[in-house]
């Protein structure tokens, strides 16, 4: 339940990336020993991905808060098949595919889950791999790839879009593969800059990480090594989004401006006032946010991943804004949620028009993913009267003690059964 408590005050940390941290818990699998992550946050999601890779052989511990030691077996003792609910609870599942194939030359795997976006098809992973020279016999609801040569064979990879997690995936296939690897058209994400940096200190060669083409030579084998997970920029960009939104003052202290600059742009021209001196971001909410027009786009573009919460901000900025959504169809589901509020939204394909209402009103409303979960917390936040969000089962995938860190800010929220 949320009501409104006025300016949210404070400083607060976001921790370790989701979409960076599970990829590397997946690139463990590439050599025998323990591997150590820190800045590791306390989610759902690596709760399950801990599962599958202890399904496949291997042992997760947490010696501390933020840490795991993943020890990770000789490849005959790796076992390539796992429970399908664990495949089917995350789309980041997919991510052991490109590993288990350049380690042990086969994987049986459900096709993976996640958040309800609309379809996102894996032809990105499986084109790049089978040009690696695995082969796939794939049924409606599973994945099954083996390879007959010991290593996969270096290949030029072209990615149709710059897809994230392909990239992760070839990536990672490509470290081990017998000769010189080029992903053209790669994601540029920090987290896929982050999975290449631990790569590299387990003994992989990569080079241009942070732009468009990655050139891989292949090694005969890596070794364990430690990293630590860059710092998640939604979960950064959520806290920023409760102080604009509530006209408060908040310091994310771990943010990273650098891996943010298109939607700090954004909300300046929303009407925040923005520190980037350090540590991290702080920013100052304006007495009531500005219309501004948003498309989303690949790194360096505004990320999908905020549009919910950008959406949620424009709801009750002065003037009209439109969203537009190049990424996921699906992706204005929550939409709906935000109008029985009060907002004044409407949808059109891959646009939203957002006419911005002087408040809006608390609710029962239902979240169907992560970040859809965290903007309706939010707009509760400034609802008059009590919202109650259902699902927020989905926040816990992404967000680590979400609920206790807007309570350190000054929000009125309490979580119930």
């Amino acid at each position: 339940m949320v009501k409104p408590a006025g300016a949210l005050e404070g400083e607060v940390r976001a921790h370790g990336a989701k979409n960076a941290v599970l990829k590397q818990m997946a690139a463990c699998l590439l050599a025998t020993g323990r591997h150590h992550l820190t800045n590791v946050p306390d989610i759902t999601d690596v709760r399950v991905m801990s599962e599958l890779l202890v399904a496949l052989g291997c042992t997760v511990d947490r010696p501390a808060h933020h840490e795991l030691l993943i020890g990770v077996p000789d490849c005959d003792e790796i076992n390539p098949v796992a429970p399908a609910h664990l495949f089917e609870a995350m789309r980041a599942s997919i991510v052991v595919l490109g590993p288990l194939l350049a380690r042990c030359g086969r994987a049986n795997m459900a096709l993976p889950g996640g958040d309800d976006f609309g379809q996102r098809p894996i032809n990105f992973h499986t084109d790049g791999l089978t040009a690696m020279g695995a082969t796939f016999h794939n049924d409606r609801n599973s994945i099954h790839a083996s390879s007959d040569r010991p290593r996969l064979r270096a290949t030029r990879i072209t990615l149709e879009y710059p897809s994230h997690t392909a990239t992760d995936n070839l990536l990672m296939a490509c470290v081990l593969a017998d000769g010189r690897s080029v992903i053209d058209n790669a994601a540029r994400e920090p987290e896929v800059e982050d999975l290449g940096r631990q790569l590299i200190a387990m003994g992989a060669q990569i080079d241009g990480l942070g732009t468009s083409r990655l050139t891989i030579d292949g090694v005969e084998r890596l070794a364990p090594a430690t990293h630590e997970v860059v710092t998640d920029r939604v979960v950064s960009a959520t806290y920023l989004a409760s102080a604009l939104i509530t006209g408060g003052r908040v310091r994310v202290l771990d943010a990273r401006p650098e891996h943010m600059e298109m939607l700090l742009r954004k909300i300046q021209a929303m009407g925040a006032e923005l520190d980037l001196t350090g540590p991290g971001i702080l920013a100052q909410g304006p007495s009531q946010l500005h219309a501004c027009d948003v498309a989303t786009l690949p790194f360096p573009g505004v990320a999908t991943d905020y549009k919910p919460l950008i959406t949620t901000m424009l709801s009750v900025a002065d003037g009209v804004s439109v969203v537009t959504e190049n990424l996921f169809v699906g992706r204005f589901r929550y939409v709906d949620e935000l109008v029985r509020m009060g907002a004044s939204i409407t949808t059109e394909g891959h646009h939203a028009m957002i006419r911005g209402v002087e408040r809006l009103v608390g609710t029962t409303v239902r979240a169907t993913d992560i970040r859809a979960a965290a903007a309706l917390v939010l707009a509760g936040l400034v609802a008059e009267g009590e919202t109650t969000v259902a699902g927020l089962e989905h926040v816990d995938r992404g967000y680590e003690d979400f609920v206790g860190r807007l309570q350190g800010l000054g929000a009125n929220i309490e979580r119930t059964q």
